[in-house]
């Protein structure tokens, strides 16, 4: 599989992000807020934070693959196996004294120390329970919003409400950044943040074109300075750059899985220790996962400049993750047009309940309704306990056999 030249690029844009982090904590005239991925980071940009990601820092420990080795120690302070291996795992390293920044500079030997944690708890309860772990142990305020699940329409009395709390937070985090909120700079961020989610979005389109020139693999990877520089001029730069290099790739007619006779959509969390081996198998069987709903999730292009609170606000109700499966449904039948595939693969992630959404029915529904076959994967997206190579190679490859068979 031919790599992006924009990794390189990329690579280098996060570990200056991380350097850049890492020196604010240290910075006694700095003040550094850790956030969920998709919290009110706009809000922390106008206000001057420096800003750190836990669900980032999580998913590269289980991309390094140190994850499984360190869940143990959470689960020894009475963290359950069955919750959230993020979590578990980032408590891990804390209690190890670890952390995966290291790997991109060894003169990070820690995560940054927050002065504040900022969370919504659209996507679960469990950032929560994450970021109370932190706030107990360095006694700084742990705030934010409790925002519905099971969203089926985005009301303005919804919108009102999650709004009337993201205001709510203006106070608190006024006081700890020093400083008051400017109104131009939070509009900045936001439209900041709009562009660059119009950039991604654009980037994820071009794998409707046939051949592919990225897959979701591909987009697991490039999504990071929309995780962690939304809301900062460098992720819009860096989208600018990566779109032009997959438009040449359209034209030149270049696929990102070389002999594609296969069309995948991936639904669910990735399988960050088996990413590489997982992206090899399906290159190897002719088969692109073309698209999915997790890198689908940091699209926020209803984000309005005008309109700051209520629009961060409707971007945390319209998330996937937080509707109703009738709506999950409609949203899956929609991008399986939109991307021409052939069939889904649901990925059932074991400590992620939340965002795997095989367990009711739904692959079934699908397949009667709108016609789209599904296979489910058993894994996780960190405790590669919870993993079997052979068990997903084997459901994978008869479900690219039946989708060749069925293929005109």
């Amino acid at each position: 599989m031919p790599r992006l030249e924009s990794t390189t690029r990329m690579q280098a844009l996060m570990a200056e992000a991380f350097r850049e982090c890492d020196a604010a904590a240290w910075d006694p005239g700095r003040r550094v807020a850790w956030c969920s991925s998709v919290g009110p980071v706009e809000l922390l940009r106008a206000l001057g934070f420096a800003i750190f990601f836990p669900e980032n820092h999580a998913a590269m420990l289980g991309a390094s693959r140190a994850a499984t080795d360190l869940i143990p120690a959470a689960s020894a302070e009475g963290y359950s196996p069955d919750v959230c291996s993020y979590m578990t795992s980032d408590i891990g390293a804390f209690r190890h004294g670890v952390t995966a920044l290291s790997r991109v500079d060894p003169s990070i030997t820690a995560v940054p120390r927050p002065d504040v944690l900022v969370y919504d708890t659209n996507q679960c309860r469990d950032v929560l329970d994450w970021f109370s772990f932190y706030g107990r142990q360095w006694g700084v305020p742990v705030i934010g919003v409790s925002a519905p699940r099971g969203v089926g329409e985005v009301t303005d009395d919804l919108v009102a409400s999650v709004a009337a709390q993201i205001r709510g937070l203006v106070s608190p985090l006024e006081s700890i950044a020093g400083r008051r909120l400017d109104a131009g700079r939070l509009r900045e961020a936001v439209a900041v943040s709009r562009d660059t989610s119009i950039l991604w979005r654009r980037v994820l389109s071009t794998g409707e074109a046939r051949p592919s020139p990225l897959t979701f693999f591909d987009t697991c990877v490039h999504m990071g300075p929309a995780v962690v520089l939304r809301g900062d001029p460098r992720s819009a730069a860096y989208y600018e750059g990566l779109l032009a290099e997959l438009e040449g790739r359209i034209a030149r007619g270049e696929a990102a899985v070389v002999g594609e006779r296969v069309r995948l959509y991936w639904e669910g969390m990735p399988i960050w220790g088996r990413l590489r081996d997982v992206s090899d198998l399906l290159a190897r069987l002719g088969a692109c996962v073309a698209g999915s709903t997790y890198c689908s999730s940091w699209v926020f292009d209803t984000l309005d400049p005008d309109a700051p609170f209520e629009s961060m606000a409707s971007a945390a109700l319209e998330l996937f993750i937080t509707r109703t499966d009738a709506v999950k449904e409609r949203i899956l039948a929609a991008e399986a047009r939109r991307y021409s595939v052939d069939g889904i693969v649901f990925h059932d992630a074991k400590t992620c309940p939340n965002n795997s959404n095989c367990r009711y029915g739904m692959p079934g529904r699908l397949a009667a309704g709108p016609g789209v076959p599904s296979v489910v994967v058993h894994s996780d997206l960190n405790d590669l306990r919870l993993h079997s190579d052979e068990g997903v190679r084997l459901a994978l490859e008869g479900f690219v056999e039946q989708c060749t068979e069925a293929s005109p």
